[in-house]
């Protein structure tokens, strides 16, 4: 069973940055960073394979990049130019593929989430 532990969430102003940071309790294949905005479907924002290999929302290419410490089991993701729409509670994802789409269908091990606020 993989725990996943997210950290690095908290406020920050429009056009500012947050680096988010999820840490496994094991190596894991896949990973990725979604969010859930009040009243909203929780949505796919960037996913990284064991290879590297990255996909992006539309709405947040150019802006998040999602890496990975393999070494510490440590999912990354830096976001920059945040506007109030990024505001959501983030969640990080593990998967049992070497590669994972963008929804969730894709992923069996979630965080409990940490909170962006953008004003």
């Amino acid at each position: 069973h993989v725990q996943l532990v997210e950290s690095g969430g908290g406020s920050a102003q429009v056009g500012g940055s947050l680096k988010l940071a999820c840490t496994a309790s094991v190596r894991t294949k896949c990973m990725g960073w979604f969010r859930q905005a009040p009243g909203k479907e929780r949505e796919g924002v960037a996913t990284i394979g064991s290879a590297g290999s990255t996909s992006y929302a539309d709405s947040v290419k150019g802006r998040f990049t999602i890496s990975k410490d393999n070494a510490e089991n440590i999912l990354y993701l830096q976001m920059n130019s945040l506007k109030p729409e990024d505001t959501a509670m983030y969640y990080c994802a593990a998967g049992h593929r070497n590669w994972c789409g963008i929804q969730s269908s894709w992923f069996n091990y979630w965080g409990q989430g940490t909170q962006v606020t953008v004003s």
